[in-house]
């Protein structure tokens, strides 16, 4: 086995994946169990609020059982990181026979899961101006990785990766090609989740499907034949619709607004658009629907927040609709789900 050290020991072979899955604000991780085709969930968790005032770990066992829920301090991805090898080696779960990392964005050249070298980390830095919230965490944990497990493979796995065939109408933006030309088009995100729900479907998948990921952040894609043919987010994971904190597309003469009258620079838009808008924006209150709900009953600007959020959805449903020429019930003819 392996030990926190990365070292190899004389105990049963390595047979065991870590999927650790960086957040903006969290780490999650996944210990499973290889078995022939199929992976069993042995340990899960998550290091929560990281850089917050409420920083918590908790972790489960295969049946659900509670084994560790408590408050922490965190101060970034590496205290968070650290903690779950402390938490894996304690309970000697470290026969690792790889590190899987969610990786929110590859850019323009990482299109596709692969292993993680020099190269590809490189190239990951590069890209993490696409993505500055979750790209320099996910680093930070894939270093960790590496340093800790030294003889482990370390996998990327790209939200990207689910989206790389779609087609050219529905990726391409109407900017000048010399710009196109620098990676910016439309990327997509939450494929993994998509590709999770893939597989849950099995085959052969729906020939049209619309896929909701709702969570603080928020994607809907439209999959035709197992395939992203359109999805809402674009070049960084802030576009689509209203989510938590991001406001989710936004007209761009208020970003130039916001510059020429306001003096917005770069950081106080990123500021805006990605931590102080959305939900949280909207209501003053919560990016949590939850917190909302509770609010809603005093609150104009809790219930308007709600319903600007399910219409948003509501409207983007209706567009992945007209990207798969139409959707509806399996076994009605085509003039029935267009009447």
């Amino acid at each position: 086995m392996l030990d926190l050290a990365g070292r190899m020991t004389n105990a049963r072979p390595r047979s065991s994946v870590l999927a650790l899955n960086s957040g903006s604000s969290s780490l999650k991780f996944g210990l499973y169990g290889i078995e022939a085709s199929n992976a069993k969930v042995l340990l899960s968790g998550e290091a929560a609020s990281i850089g917050g005032r409420e920083d918590k770990f908790w972790a489960k066992d295969e049946s659900g059982k509670v084994l560790v829920s408590e408050s922490a301090n965190f101060e970034n991805h590496r205290d968070a990181v650290a903690r779950i090898g402390k938490f894996l080696a304690d309970r000697n779960a470290l026969q690792l026979a790889a590190v899987g990392h969610r990786v929110v964005h590859g850019g323009s050249i990482l299109r596709q899961h692969c292993l993680i070298d020099e190269v590809v980390q490189r190239q990951l830095e590069s890209a993490a101006a696409f993505a500055p919230l979750h790209n320099p965490p996910a680093l930070t944990v894939i270093r960790f990785g590496q340093e800790h497990f030294p003889q482990v493979p370390q996998v990327a796995c790209f939200d990207t990766a689910f989206h790389t065939a779609m087609p050219e109408v529905a990726c391409t933006m109407p900017i000048p090609v010399e710009l196109r030309s620098d990676g910016i088009r439309r990327y997509g995100f939450h494929g993994l989740s998509c590709e999770s729900i893939m597989r849950q479907l099995g085959d052969p998948p729906p020939d049209r499907l619309i896929i909701a990921h709702l969570g603080n952040g928020v994607s809907i894609t439209a999959v035709k034949g197992g395939q992203s043919v359109d999805t809402s987010m674009g070049l960084t994971p802030s576009g689509g619709v209203i989510m938590g904190t991001r406001c989710g597309d936004l007209d761009p003469g208020v970003l130039v607004y916001l510059m020429r009258e306001k003096n917005f620079d770069a950081d106080r838009l990123e500021a805006l658009i990605n931590y102080r808008s959305g939900l949280l924006g909207l209501s003053g209150i919560d990016s949590d629907m939850r917190g909302l709900h509770e609010s809603s009953a005093t609150s104009a600007a809790a219930r308007l927040a709600i319903k600007m959020f399910c219409y948003r959805i509501r409207k983007e449903i209706a567009a992945m609709a007209a990207a798969l020429d139409g959707i509806g019930l399996p076994g009605l003819h085509r003039r029935d789900w267009r009447t």
